[in-house]
């Protein structure tokens, strides 16, 4: 099976920003033709609806600069290669 061509990857973005969604990263051209054919039935969305989402996503990141997702330095030990993570993940969990 052919992998999807640079042209239908292109289209698969361009489809995807004009319907505020995303796709399934084709393995190959089959699926990017599936996935096209799926986006296409898509209703686009306005561009303003596009600009609010946008919006929305940088205000949410501005007010919220200390993301507990965050990996902190005091989270990780070494550096490269030999970095591990400083805690055991059931350090936070209570002890039932």
């Amino acid at each position: 099976m052919n992998k999807p061509t640079p042209k239908q990857l292109a289209y698969l973005k361009s489809l995807a920003a004009k319907t505020a969604t995303t796709f399934a990263y084709p393995a190959n051209s089959r699926q990017a033709s599936a996935e096209i054919k799926r986006l296409q039935g898509l209703p686009a969305s306005g561009a303003g609806e596009r600009v609010r989402e946008l919006r929305g996503v940088q205000r949410d990141l501005a007010e919220r600069p200390g993301d507990n997702t965050a990996i902190r330095p005091q989270d990780v030990r070494g550096y490269g290669s030999s970095a591990r993570w400083a805690h055991r993940p059931t350090d936070n969990q209570e002890q039932s």
